[in-house]
Order: C-alpha cells, then sequence, then structure tokens
C-alpha cells in the first residue's frame, strides 16, 4: 500500500489497530482521528495505546480493587 494510505482505529474495548485510509472502518472500530503513512500511524499508537489490557479488564480490575 503507498505511503499516507493508512489511519488509524480504535474500537469499543480501546484497542487499537490501522486500517486503509479510502476503507470505511471495520465493524465495530471506528476512526481515532490520525492518519498518515504506515511507520506514522503504527508509532501513533505506540505512544497513545500504553495499556495493552482491553478496557472492560481494566475495569474490572479496578472494580476489585475497590471491593
Amino acid at each position: 500500500m503507498p505511503s499516507g494510505d493508512y489511519k488509524v482505529v480504535i474500537n469499543h474495548e480501546e484497542q487499537y489497530s490501522i486500517w486503509a485510509l479510502d476503507r470505511p472502518a471495520p465493524t465495530g472500530w471506528r476512526d481515532e482521528g490520525f492518519s498518515g503513512d504506515r511507520n506514522s500511524c503504527l508509532a501513533h499508537i505506540d505512544k497513545v495505546w500504553t495499556d495493552m489490557r482491553p478496557r472492560s479488564l481494566r475495569e474490572a480490575m479496578q472494580e476489585s480493587e475497590r471491593a
């Protein structure tokens, strides 16, 4: 795929991926707002996705800590 043809997508569990810029986000995913070449998108994901646990797991762990 040519340079600059990617976008970052995110799902309801706050997991990130890259997707072709000219295609709609896959079902269950939405555009995160960042686009660029493949390496730029992956670098952006490395910067913003600091906790790899799915959102539901993070929330469940927080709840168990409060109990």
